[in-house]
C-alpha cells in the first residue's frame, strides 16, 4: 500500500557526494557492452569496502530484449507534453507479501489482463505507470539473478501498454529494507553508509537486468524511474527531515544510489544510451526535491533525466484522515506554491518534472475531488507536469465510517470502467 506521508516534509540538506561517474556506453551491440565480473567479486559473497560498478548477474538467464525501434529525438519536454494524463498499476506487480507470479494479486487486484489496458487507452489515458517489486523474485541472491518468468510476466504487460502507443513508466517498487542495521545481501537498498554498498550493487544489477530486457526494442515511449520513495525507513527520519545525522547520511547516499542506477541503465547501450530516466529526492517529496542543495545525477547526455516527485497535496484534503473534506482557496493557493516551486528549481534549469503519484483520498465528498482534480490538473498542465494518478483498487467508503484511509480506487480493472466517471471526466478534460 501507498505509505502516508507526512504533511510538513521538509526534507533535505544535501551534500552531494557522487562516487561513480557515469560510463561511456557501446552503440554498437544490442545490449551493450557489460563490464567484467572481476575475480575478486566473483569469489566474495560480501560487497567490497568500496562500490565498485560491475554487473554480477547470470547473463545466461537474463530476458534479452530482441526488438529494434528508432528512438526519436523529441525532448523531454515534448515528451511530458504528451504524456498527460497518466495512471498507476498500483497494487500489483509492487506486491511484496509472497514470491512468484501469484504475487501480483496478493494485494486483492486481479490479474492484469491486455483488456484492462486496452481499457485505459479507450478512456483517454496516456500514460501508466508500472510499479515492481523485485527483491521477492530473485532467483538466485549470490548473483542478484532476477526469476525469467517474472521478467517475462512485467514485459508482457509493457508491451500491451506499448501496443496501445502509450507511454510506460517502469520502476523499482517497494525494494526498501525496512531497517538501518545492516541488511543481508539481495534485500533490497537502504539510503544509509552502513548500506551504502550493499544497495548500489543491488540497484546496479537489477537495473542492468531490466535494461537488458527493455533496450533497442522501446523507444522513448518506455521511461525508467530509479526508484520509488526511497528514505530511512523504521527510524523518526523516514518520512521527516530533521537535519540529524541520520537524515543528512540519507541524502548523501541517496546521491550516489541515483547516480549508480543511471550508470547501470547507461552501460547497457543501444537506446538506453539515451532513455529518459526519472530521479526521486528522499520518499519522492516534492519538499526534498525543492531543497537548494538537492542535485540530479550527472549524465553522459544532457536533457535526457526527469524529476521525480509525488504530491497528495495538499496533505490535509488529500491523504489526511479525516482531514479536510473541503477544498478551499487556502489549498489552491498550497497547490500553485508547489508548482511555483518547481518550475523555480527544475524546469527553469531545463529539468522536466513527472508527478508519479497523486490523488485524493475519498472522503465522501465527490464535488470537492472533482474541483481539486480540476484544479490541480489544469495547474500542473500549465507547467508542462504530467501526473499519474495512484490506483489502488480500494475506492468505497463503509456506511457510517470516517476512516478515509487509502482509498484511492477509481477503475475497475474487471469490467474496464470507472468508480467516478465523473472524476475522470474531469481529469480528461483538464489535461486535453
Amino acid at each position: 500500500m501507498k505509505k502516508l506521508l507526512s504533511v510538513a516534509l521538509v526534507i533535505f540538506c544535501i551534500a552531494a557526494s557522487l562516487s561513480c561517474k557515469p560510463k561511456k556506453t557501446d552503440q554498437q551491440g544490442q545490449f551493450g557492452s557489460f563490464p567484467k565480473k572481476t575475480e575478486k567479486a566473483a569469489k566474495t559473497a560480501e560487497p567490497a569496502e568500496a562500490f565498485t560498478p560491475e554487473f554480477l548477474f547470470d547473463s545466461s538467464k537474463a530476458v534479452k530484449d530482441e526488438g529494434h525501434k528508432e528512438f526519436s529525438s523529441i525532448t523531454g519536454f515534448e515528451l511530458t507534453k504528451n504524456m498527460m494524463p497518466g495512471w498507476n498499476l498500483g497494487n500489483t506487480f509492487d506486491a511484496t507479501g509472497s514470491t512468484g507470479l501469484a504475487s501480483e494479486m496478493s494485494w486483492g487486484q486481479p490479474h492484469t489482463e491486455k483488456e484492462m489496458i486496452d481499457g485505459l487507452a479507450k478512456s483517454g489515458i496516456k500514460t501508466i505507470r508500472i510499479p515492481v517489486t523485485w527483491h521477492n523474485h530473485i532467483s538466485d541472491k549470490s548473483t542478484y539473478t532476477i526469476n525469467t518468468e517474472w521478467m517475462k510476466r512485467v514485459k508482457t504487460v509493457v508491451d500491451w501498454a506499448i501496443e496501445n502507443d502509450m507511454y510506460v513508466i517502469l520502476n523499482i517498487h517497494h525494494d526498501d529494507y525496512d531497517k538501518e542495521s545492516k541488511m543481508p545481501k539481495c534485500s533490497g537498498i537502504y539510503p544509509n553508509k552502513t548500506n551504502l554498498v550493499e544497495s548500489q550493487r543491488y540497484l546496479y544489477n537489477i537495473w542492468g537486468q531490466i535494461a537488458t530486457a527493455f533496450n533497442n526494442g522501446y523507444d522513448e515511449h518506455l521511461i525508467f524511474e530509479t526508484m520509488n520513495e526511497p528514505r530511512p525507513k523504521g527510524t523518526p527520519d523516514e518520512w521527516w527531515f530533521s537535519g540529524s545525522t541520520r537524515s543528512i547520511d540519507a541524502a548523501r547516499s541517496l546521491n550516489q544510489m541515483n547516480q549508480t542506477a543511471l550508470d547501470a541503465i547507461r552501460a547497457t547501450g543501444g537506446n538506453n544510451a539515451k532513455r529518459f530516466v526519472m530521479c526521486p529526492a528522499l520518499a519522492a517529496s516534492e519538499h526534498a526535491a525543492a531543497s537548494s542543495l538537492f542535485k540530479m545525477p550527472t549524465d553522459v547526455e544532457r536533457g535526457r533525466l526527469i524529476l521525480s516527485i509525488h504530491a497528495y497535496s495538499p496533505y490535509s484534503f488529500a491523504m489526511e484522515s479525516p482531514g479536510a473534506r473541503q477544498f478551499t482557496a487556502a489549498h489552491k493557493t498550497e497547490l500553485v506554491n508547489l508548482f511555483n516551486s518547481l518550475r523555480d528549481k527544475f524546469i527553469n534549469n531545463k529539468y522536466p518534472v513527472v508527478i508519479g503519484e497523486y490523488g485524493a483520498t475519498n472522503k465522501n465528498n465527490l464535488e470537492d475531488r472533482i474541483a481539486w482534480f480540476d484544479f490541480y490538473l489544469r495547474t500542473a498542465k500549465d507547467y508542462g507536469i504530467p501526473c499519474c494518478l495512484w490506483d489502488n483498487g480500494v475506492w468505497e467508503v463503509p456506511a457510517g465510517s470516517t476512516d478515509y484511509s487509502e482509498h484511492y480506487g477509481y477503475y475497475n480493472r474487471t469490467k474496464q470502467t470507472w468508480y467516478f466517471p465523473e472524476i475522470t471526466k474531469t481529469i480528461i478534460e483538464a489535461t486535453e
